[in-house]
């Protein structure tokens, strides 16, 4: 608990949403003044060309020259657009074992990613193969509960970072999966796990309340749900154990959501949370309008690449 006391005060030194009412979905939108688009990707594993026409499940779909002209599409739609990844960008093809990592960062700087957060195969190369990739990322890790103190990563990766997009501030924030059992010690080596529940509640407080966010969004690489281990930390315990998230985006579970899944939070209000399965066959895209009362709404869908 102590440690704990330590880090998040490290989080408030080092660097959410004046109230605007609950989210939801809606079918048709009131008159706005403001539009805010976040793109999302999870689970891509490598995979840089599109799965071979005999794949099993998605046969020919994703590719990154396909998520690019998507991504450029929506842009041209919306100049509001931020673009996210909620982990596993490294392990499932020859490019990783052969390159380690730089194709998938590169790939991903030229489509403009704006922040991403750390899955468990981002440490298969080690913490140290992870460190020399960064230089091939331009843009920026957040992980709130890696503390990543003793390690090569310390100071580097941010627990989060705000977004400002035709003045709404959006306040991002990463969390991991426990990587004990799961990732060898020797990859992950000091890194230390911090209990999800509780680094986001401080986190999210920290974000609305002191940073002012009108948007909060957390890239969860927990899982979304685990039907067979209730008392597992998942997605969905997040969304009803906390009160300041508006959107959760998930990833590690490779769930495929065809939308967005709608939670009550601990306060009674609408969080909203969706993952696209993994490859990148899918791609996630929430609309959020604010209207010139300062309420919200909302639509989301998955987006077939």
């Amino acid at each position: 608990m102590q440690n704990r006391r330590i880090f998040i005060q490290k989080i408030a030194s080092a660097t959410a949403f004046a109230t605007l009412g609950g989210v939801s979905l809606v079918s048709c939108v009131r008159p706005v003044s403001k539009k805010i688009t976040v793109l999302h990707t999870n689970d891509v594993h490598s995979q840089i060309d599109p799965l071979p026409n005999n794949h099993y499940k998605y046969p020919g779909l994703g590719g990154f020259a396909r998520r690019a002209s998507i991504i450029e599409k929506v842009r041209k739609e919306n100049l509001n657009t931020i673009l996210l990844d909620a982990g596993d960008i490294f392990q499932g093809t020859p490019y990783f074992n052969y390159y380690g990592g730089e194709i998938e960062f590169k790939l991903m700087s030229k489509l403009n990613y704006d922040l991403a957060t750390i899955g468990n195969h981002d440490f298969d190369n080690g913490i140290d193969g992870l460190l020399s990739q960064l230089p091939n990322a331009t843009f920026d890790f957040v992980s709130a509960n890696y503390d990543f103190k003793n390690t090569v990563l310390d100071g580097i990766v941010k627990p989060y970072k705000i977004l400002v997009r035709d003045g709404i501030k959006i306040g991002v924030f990463g969390l991991g999966v426990e990587l004990e059992g799961l990732v060898n010690k020797n990859l992950y080596k000091e890194t230390q796990y911090l209990d999800p529940i509780e680094i986001a509640q401080d986190i999210t407080r920290v974000l609305k309340e002191d940073q002012h966010c009108d948007l909060v969004i957390c890239l969860s690489h927990i899982g979304y749900d685990y039907k067979n281990a209730q008392d597992k930390v998942s997605d969905l315990h997040l969304a009803k154990k906390t009160k300041d998230i508006d959107l959760i985006i998930g990833g590690h579970t490779h769930t495929l959501l065809p939308k967005p899944v709608i939670i009550d939070n601990l306060v009674g209000k609408k969080v909203l949370v969706n993952q696209c399965g993994k490859s990148g066959v899918y791609m996630g895209q929430i609309d959020f309008y604010f209207d010139t009362n300062g309420s919200k709404t909302v639509e989301g869908r998955s987006i077939e690449v």
